[in-house]
């Protein structure tokens, strides 16, 4: 019998717009997605049987208890810095139906674990559509970027990397989440060893702060970065920092800069 108990945080069934450069995948998919409370002692993978996405009509998928890489977009992710699991399995077959969907996890030791939302694809249409009405002034505006690249002697401390947002360009709310990894494109950034993150979630939690994330247009990294190192990052758009609350997620085009 295993005795550590597993806890659900929240789960993610949305909308993905997925819009990194070079992919083979469609635009429009969705994503489901679950983190889990620290389980000290015991990683929570070793604590987990079974983890299905349901949703309307008896839709189900599975997700693999494996690692979440790029190239199987299905599995456990790693967060360090809080010492804790997450689960996420992206699928390439279109946007969601609306309507009801759960994650429900299935413990080792017999433990089933259970959390729904509804979904609502007219936030999800209509942030998609102004977003693909800007998207070229977006993507020119990122800062560092290899057209907008680090200035030689630049400080590796506290960079700073700016951006339109939604709000900018069309008069939307929206939240943002940035992650950057080293790495000279969206394949090489490895999502398992993110050099960091600004995560919203956490500061809506922690801070009790409703408005992490709100028409953020950049951000001051919070590590030092390594000198003649390459670096990708992407911002994603959504309409929530909670994950729960969300409809949709942008995945915008990776920027990638070197450092001097």
């Amino acid at each position: 019998m295993i005795g550590t108990a597993v806890k659900m945080y929240d789960i993610m069934a949305c909308n993905v717009y997925w819009d990194f450069e070079n992919s083979p995948l469609q635009k429009e998919q969705h994503k489901f997605l679950v983190s889990f409370y620290p389980t000290p002692g015991t990683p929570t993978p070793d604590l987990i049987d079974k983890i299905e996405g349901l949703g309307p009509n008896g839709y189900k998928v599975e997700f693999k208890n494996q690692m979440f890489m790029n190239n199987n977009l299905n599995g456990w992710i790693y967060d360090p810095t809080l010492n804790y699991y997450w689960y996420m399995i992206n699928l390439s077959t279109g946007f969601m139906k609306e309507g009801e969907y759960a994650v429900e996890v299935t413990c080792k030791n017999g433990d089933v674990l259970r959390k729904t939302r509804m979904q609502k694809n007219a936030i999800s249409d209509a942030m998609v559509s102004v977003y693909l009405k800007n998207r070229q002034k977006i993507y020119d505006s990122f800062s560092p970027s290899k057209a907008k690249p680090m200035r030689a002697g630049a400080s590796l401390k506290n960079v700073k990397c700016s951006w339109h947002t939604l709000k900018d360009v069309g008069d939307m709310d929206a939240f943002y989440v940035y992650r950057i990894a080293e790495g000279r494109s969206s394949a090489e950034a490895n999502t398992q060893k993110l050099v960091w993150w600004d995560n919203i979630y956490m500061q809506r939690i922690y801070n009790n702060d409703v408005k992490a994330g709100l028409n953020r247009g950049f951000v001051t990294i919070g590590n030092e970065l390594k000198p003649k190192t390459t670096y990708a990052y992407f911002v994603e758009i959504t309409d929530g920092n909670v994950q729960s609350d969300a409809n949709i997620c942008i995945f915008q085009p990776h920027q990638v800069f070197t450092t001097p």
